[in-house]
């Protein structure tokens, strides 16, 4: 004879594993949001998007991204980062070195 199963102490919600600090597995499933909701409510994602891609779907299906940005540096970066004439110089700049045409850090601090 098998005794009775005892009820476990810990409340449903303990036992599921939780995320250590830093884990990536979130980071791979961008927060997904129907445009209408976004629509209704676009101040509460534009603050959401500061911390985390928003993908808006339209019909369920993704139609754009929001991005949001915490500081004026951040919209600086990203501006930057995506202009295109700054593209094309660093990409120069990487052909450049590689072909041994670069300038030594010495020979700029001299």
């Amino acid at each position: 004879m098998t005794s009775p199963k005892q009820k476990s102490k810990s409340s449903q919600s303990s036992r599921r594993t939780k995320r250590k600090s830093g884990s990536t597995s979130r980071a791979s499933q961008p927060r997904r949001v129907a445009l209408a909701k976004v629509k209704d409510d676009l101040s509460r994602y534009l603050r959401l998007a500061e911390s985390e891609e928003v993908v808006i779907t339209r019909h369920g299906r993704p139609a754009g991204v929001l991005i949001g940005f915490a500081s004026e540096d951040d919209w600086f970066d990203y501006r930057l980062e995506h202009h295109p004439e700054f593209l094309r110089r660093i990409q120069k700049a990487r052909r450049d070195i590689a072909a041994g045409r670069g300038t030594r850090l010495e020979d700029v601090l001299t």
